[in-house]
């Protein structure tokens, strides 16, 4: 699946913790409304069968707002539901097994933390990097910070689109100005605030401006 950069400007990853007035899926759907422009679900404590009643509902979301979907780490749900893709870490499963099993037109992305693995995750199939965590954040409390200058590194050194991802907020992000990145990832600069769409507005003019 060819991935056009600009689609990374703006990636958000669930996270149903934050859910609390309203359901994700009506979080995630103004979200999309906003400005999101790729989606990652992301569920580490759900259940097979919701989860992908879940994957496939919100595969759906995202295709009426022909924006890219991928599942983080579950090669099987990303597949019955038709998603565009998965997102691995370092730790799960190997780069090369996880193209093999979703095929060569299935988005893969990859986090990566230094330009090592970088370049190895491009050389094995990856369509895309995700690299963090760029500043301390919550949702991932063992993630070691990568220096902006390791970005840089990271962005010098592949082909592939890179996006920022880590503790970012619309207070932090013009630091990543010039770094290389293509976009940034972002959970809780999105999903923890009341006015979703007046939050997702803002961080999207800002990606705009510097991406």
């Amino acid at each position: 699946m060819n991935l056009n950069k600009k689609a990374l400007q703006l990636y958000l990853v669930t996270d149903s913790s934050w859910t609390k007035e309203k359901t994700l899926m009506e979080q995630v759907k103004e979200s999309l409304e906003a400005g999101v422009s790729f989606l990652q679900l992301r569920e580490k404590n759900l259940e097979y069968d919701p989860f992908l009643a879940l994957a496939k509902e919100m595969k759906g979301l995202a295709r009426s707002f022909q924006v890219p979907f991928v599942i983080n780490d579950h090669v099987k749900i990303a597949l019955e539901s038709d998603a565009d893709g998965i997102h691995i870490g370092q730790k799960d499963m190997p780069i090369e097994e996880a193209r093999k099993l979703i095929g060569k037109d299935k988005l893969l992305g990859v986090s990566v933390g230094n330009v090592e693995e970088a370049l190895l995750a491009e050389k094995l199939g990856a369509d895309y990097l995700g690299v963090g965590a760029m500043f301390s954040t919550d949702t991932k409390k063992d993630a070691k910070n990568v220096p902006i200058e390791t970005l840089k590194n990271i962005c010098e050194a592949v082909s592939i689109p890179v996006v920022a991802i880590g503790g970012i907020n619309k207070e932090n992000i013009l630091n990543l100005k010039d770094s290389g990145a293509d976009g940034v990832a972002v959970i809780s600069a999105i999903l923890a605030k009341k006015d979703i769409k007046g939050a997702t507005k803002e961080l999207k003019s800002i990606c705009e401006r510097i991406f």
